[in-house]
This record gives structure tokens, sequence and C-alpha cells, in this order.
């Protein structure tokens, strides 16, 4: 950790302060940034998906414009859990940052090996865990292991033993009910639920008659999902006693106020990353400010402040 002043607790129970609010999503911030942007200011660093088994990703077409959003199917390549280890994990926990490892799975084995593993490395650098329930461009055959509270409760109850490090279960918007999925993640031992992932869409060319995207179909995220994140993360701040962190469409400083008052106790930003990689500096730098114009002193001022009456 850096010695600023921890400014935002929300997340502090079980040990894991943020001297911000703002964290970049999974997949959207590594090691090869760290030279042209200060990853020191952020909450906390995300780091991509790794899985347990050496992982290729999806065939090419992986990324779509969408106009207000980008489609992608990128498949989560991963160089394994050793090669993470050895190579990847070293480069994060020299960015002078808390960082966050987010582990995939295509079966709770995979999950719990995956964790094992990393619990056993000494002086990783490694603050919490997010748990990755909630991929859409997996291999289109496999189901979302996040969609049922089932689901949720099995993989979140199978760690939850394994770590004294907290556990945030990062949720898919393709459910039922994004309350219900929460609860299970709450009640299983998660300690923070980050709501939600890029949202199941598709995209054809019409005069090919053929998909935009190799893997047919993949993940929807960017600026025309925010009003749907921002229900979700409503809907399930409202109804648990952890923390939410807010993910979905973030690109501005509103933006992040916007899912403070929703609920969200912290965020994350992704897709604005891919053509700003210094958004997330910018955010942070003005949220003093936007702060003080809404009349609160610190982030935990607007958390869950909605009025609707």
């Amino acid at each position: 950790m850096n010695d600023r002043p921890v400014i935002h607790s929300r997340l502090a129970a079980p040990a894991l302060p943020l001297s911000t609010p703002v964290m970049p999503a999974s997949g959207c911030f590594g090691p090869e940034l760290a030279d042209v942007v200060d990853a020191s200011v952020f909450g906390a660093v995300v780091t991509k998906t790794i899985f347990v088994q050496r992982r290729g990703g999806n065939s090419a077409p992986r990324l779509h414009d969408a106009g207000l959003g980008m489609l992608n199917a990128v498949g989560i390549p991963s160089p394994g859990g050793a090669a993470f280890i050895d190579e990847v994990l070293p480069r994060y926990a020299a960015m002078n940052a808390t960082v966050i490892v987010s582990i995939g799975g295509t079966s709770v084995d995979d999950y719990a090996a995956m964790l094992q593993a990393l619990e056993r490395v000494e002086h990783s650098g490694i603050t919490a865990y997010e748990v990755n329930l909630s991929c859409p461009n997996l291999d289109h055959r496999l189901g979302i292991i996040g969609a049922t509270p089932s689901g949720v409760d099995t993989v979140v109850r199978r760690l939850r033993p394994l770590t004294a490090r907290p556990l945030i279960a990062k949720l898919t918007p393709a459910t039922a009910s994004i309350v219900a999925t929460a609860q299970a993640a709450e009640c299983a031992g998660a300690d923070a639920v980050t709501v939600c992932n890029s949202f199941p869409g598709m995209g054809i060319d019409v005069q090919s008659r053929r998909p935009v995207l190799g893997n047919v179909t993949g993940g929807l995220s960017g600026p025309a999902v925010k009003p749907l994140a921002l229900k979700l993360v409503y809907e399930a701040a409202s109804a648990l006693g952890i923390p939410v962190i807010g993910c979905g469409g973030i690109s501005s400083v509103d933006d992040v106020l916007a899912f403070l008052i929703a609920g969200a106790a912290s965020v994350q930003i992704g897709t604005a990353l891919f053509s700003r990689p210094a958004a997330i500096n910018e955010i942070i730098a003005a949220l003093p400010d936007a702060l003080q114009q809404c009349g609160a002193r610190t982030p935990d001022d607007l958390v869950g402040t909605l009025r609707t009456g």
C-alpha cells in the first residue's frame, strides 16, 4: 500500500482499505501500461482473469465497435497459473498499488486449484481476490457458472475456507435476479460483489450475413450499458450488507458519482481505458472537486444517497 491517507473505507473490512473508490476493471489495465500511467493513485489494480490452465482465447475477430459500446469475445486468454505467478504477478506487485487478482475457472475444482496455487506464493503482494463468475464470452457451449444463485453459492462456498484474504464475487447480468445471486454470494462468505460484467450480445454483418465476432456472441460494454448497470447496482446494494463495486459504462467523474449515489461503495472502469488509458487518473484528479460540488467530504458521504421520495 501507498502512504496516502485512506479517504474511502467501505471495503476496509476485512483489511481492504482503498485510498480512492476508483479502479480498473479486470482485463482493462495491465503491467504494460505501468510506464505510461501512474497506477499508484488507483484504489487498486485488478489483474486479468487467470485460469489454472493455459487458455488461447476465442477465434478472431474478438472486438467490434457497437456504436455506444463495444462487443468483445476475447475468451480470456491466460498464460496459466504457473506462468502468471512466475512472470506476470511480480509485475503487478511492482506497481505500488493494492493488487486484486481475478481468478476464473470452467469448473469449481479449477477455481479452487487456482486460488490454492496463489495462496502458496510467499510475498505475493496480493491483497484480495475477485472471483470471475460472469464472463459471457467463454466457449458458447458452456453455461455461465454464476447465472444462478446455486452456482454462485457453490463456487464462493468452496473458496471461502481456502483464504483469509477478502473474496469479491464478480456477478453476471445474465441472471433472473441480481439480488438473488448477490445474496447467494454474501451468504456463502463473499466480502463484496462486483456488479456487473458485460451484457451478453451479438452483432451481424448484413452484407456477409455473418456474425461480427468469431465466437458468434460476446459481451457488450461501454456507455450503452450504464443505465442497465446502474439499476443492477441499486438493486443489489439495497439488498446486501456487504459492499457493491459498480461497473458498467463508467467514463467520467459524473458517472462515478452516479454509481456511488446508487449504492456502489467503489467502482471499476473498463471500456473507457481502451481509448483513454489515463481515464482513471483524470477521474481521480477530478473527484475531490466533484464531491465538494455535491456537498460531500468523502466518497462514503454519497454512497446509497439516492432520493426516491
